[in-house]
């Protein structure tokens, strides 16, 4: 019995050595060990790791990339103009000896640090350059010059690498922004009045031209229209007198009968004339002309 019960006690004493004796590095961890307090290796490489129990202590940190969201900071540009900048950062941790003994493995540490470096480096850049240039005209290279000045300082005095910086907004301050989006919309205004303008003189200049097309064209419809029927009014008289001079007599008869039907239309219609006259010629004598 005495046996079995130091058998136990052995098997958990182990079991508790094992345990305190073994460690786990993942591969999105970056690990520092200390004995007695002592920094004793900062190089831990991911994988089982074995331990002294009790002596020594094992600090293990985020190694992947994190983010810094710092908050609305107030900057001037090299016109004096003040501008509240919204901005973020991307960081890792590159040198864990030198991110340990300055940040104590404090990630908030870190991030303040970082905070106070990337609002330098913004407030330097930003006073060289004019409100156009880091609103829009030169915004990536801002960012560029930026994440190279901090790189070449955080990297040294927190161990730490900046990945990136960038800038999600940009304000006016509010005494500013009402003048400058008056003037903005005073200088669209007068942009759509002089646009308008030119389109009216545009479209006067298409209508005239238009009008002056349409009526060289009707008048050019106008002539070749006379022309033509002055043409068939020519050839139509030189047929009726071609077939006059064949047959005058019954050429002189059809007139007469195209006479009697225009006179005689309308039943209501009276006329007198004399039953000798010229015009009943062909209702007197059938043999008329003949």
């Amino acid at each position: 019995m005495n046996k079995l019960i130091i058998i136990v006690v052995v098997g958990l004493l182990a079991i508790i050595v094992g345990s305190n004796s073994l460690y786990v590095v993942k591969e999105t961890e970056r690990a520092v060990k200390l004995r007695f307090g002592r920094l004793l290796d900062t190089d831990l490489q991911p994988g089982l790791h074995v331990k002294l129990p009790i002596a020594d202590e094992i600090k293990k940190f985020d190694s992947r990339v994190l983010t810094l969201d710092a908050l609305p900071e107030s900057f001037f540009t090299v016109q004096k103009k003040r501008l509240i900048v919204d901005s973020f950062a991307k960081w890792r941790i590159a040198d864990v000896d030198t991110y340990y003994r300055i940040t104590g493995g404090n990630e908030s540490v870190a991030m303040n640090r970082l905070a106070n470096r990337v609002n330098d480096g913004l407030r330097n850049q930003f006073g060289t350059r004019t409100l156009h240039e880091v609103v829009s005209g030169e915004r990536d290279q801002l960012m560029a010059h930026i994440k190279s000045d901090l790189n070449d300082t955080v990297r040294e005095t927190l161990g730490i690498e900046v990945v990136d910086v960038r800038v999600k907004r940009i304000d006016l301050p509010s005494e500013v922004s009402d003048p400058v989006f008056s003037r903005m919309k005073a200088e669209r205004e007068k942009e759509a009045r002089e646009l308008r303008s030119k389109g009216l003189e545009e479209a006067e200049k298409i209508r005239s031209s238009a009008e002056r097309e349409k009526t060289i064209l009707e008048a050019e419809a106008y002539s070749a229209a006379e022309l033509a029927r002055g043409e068939g009014d020519a050839q139509a008289a030189a047929t009726y007198a071609a077939a006059y001079s064949k047959d005058a007599e019954f050429y002189s008869f059809v007139r007469s009968l195209n006479a009697y039907r225009s006179t005689f239309q309308n039943k209501g219609d009276v006329m007198l004339l004399d039953p000798q006259s010229d015009f009943f010629k062909y209702l007197n004598d059938s043999n008329a002309g003949r």
